[in-house]
């Protein structure tokens, strides 16, 4: 029980997180799409990339710097991936909290070759001294190393080759409008639509060749939140079902067992969305409910409750954020297959009984 508390209190360790799992780097790496022919969803993202790039192929000059922005899980890094291998340029790939000085910045900028992409995930998390620095690389392709400390301090200005930095982040209000100003381009990634899901299962099964019939892609399709991660995820998990206790085979009837072991519902609910909603439900009457107050009834930390639950439950339309607290909507009730009390208003939210607020 301790071992299965501490692995849901992890966000990187529930099943229908975005965020991507622990030892998942390895496989994600083998269904990377190479082409921006090949990737499956984001129709106007491509089309806006393909102009930018191919303008700047003819043009023979690096393009823009690119911004890449949306939730976890929806392809920001193999779009970067992709624009290295369309330019056919080499690509250097860091994180905002791993640049925590301008000297980490400093010493990847100088090495980079004449149209090199530098992609940075999670941009918006970068150290403020790094931050200034990648204002001057990004406009002028330069930096100021400084030597020495105190007043005898020296800026000794040196050159890098014209590059394009290709930045990811989940939190685009986040980040400083001097950095984002500094961007050429910006693309917002969508979720995903059932019928683009099943695209995306039906190529990761051929490249992991794993037999999926239709009507079991579809079911996986419809469970993955809009995510092509947890749509990949969930196929690992239907394969490995598959071999044990089917035929190997993945059928609509073999994915929909394999689903219930995991605790994924037909709408992508899992264990700790369907405790949230319970406790927000019957403990609490719909809500209105602080945040802290909710992830202590159901034992997960306030960070997973908001980071992994909340995001799509909220889009889903089962639960609304207020200035009063969380409250559940007629559509939590009604999946959970409950009646809310007559006092109770799902058109505001409103309920008898207040909480801590958030």
């Amino acid at each position: 029980m301790h071992d299965e508390h501490m692995a849901q209190s992890d966000p990187e360790a529930a099943p229908l997180s975005a965020l991507p799992h622990r030892g998942e780097r390895e496989v994600e790496t083998t269904l990377r799409p190479r082409k921006l022919d090949d990737f499956v969803g984001q129709p106007r993202v491509r089309e806006q990339l393909q102009l930018v790039l191919e303008s700047a192929r003819r043009r023979g000059v690096p393009p823009d710097h690119v911004l890449l922005s949306g939730p976890p899980g929806l392809g920001k890094t193999s779009m970067a991936m992709i624009i290295a291998a369309e330019l056919d340029a080499a690509i250097r790939i860091t994180s905002g909290p791993a640049l925590e000085r301008a000297g980490d910045l400093a010493a990847m900028l100088s090495n980079l070759a004449e149209g090199d992409v530098l992609f940075i995930d999670e941009i918006h998390r970068i150290a403020r001294p790094a931050e200034e620095m990648l204002y001057l690389a990004m406009e002028d392709f330069r930096v100021d190393v400084v030597v020495g400390k105190g007043p005898g301090a020296t800026s000794i200005p040196l050159e890098i080759a014209p590059f394009t930095l290709v930045g990811a982040t989940t939190r685009s209000g986040a980040l400083t409008g001097p950095l984002r100003d500094r961007f050429g381009f910006t693309g917002q990634m969508e979720f995903y639509s059932p019928e683009e899901l099943e695209l995306v299962v039906e190529r990761a099964a051929t490249i992991l060749g794993i037999t999926v019939e239709p009507e079991g892609t579809a079911e996986i399709a419809r469970r993955s939140r809009g995510t092509p991660r947890i749509a990949n995820r969930l196929l690992r998990r239907v394969r490995d079902y598959a071999e044990v206790r089917a035929d190997g085979r993945a059928t609509r009837d073999v994915v929909r067992a394999a689903l219930r072991v995991y605790d994924v519902d037909e709408l992508g609910l899992d264990r700790l969305d369907r405790a949230v909603l319970t406790a927000l439900t019957r403990s609490f009457g719909g809500g209105p409910v602080g945040l802290s107050t909710l992830a202590v009834a159901v034992g997960e930390e306030t960070t997973t409750v908001e980071e992994v639950c909340e995001p799509y439950l909220v889009r889903a339309g089962m639960l609304a954020r207020t200035p009063r607290g969380r409250v559940a909507t007629a559509a939590a009730w009604e999946h959970l297959g409950l009646r809310p009390p007559p006092e109770y208003s799902p058109v505001d939210g409103s309920a008898p009984t207040l909480f801590d607020q958030p």
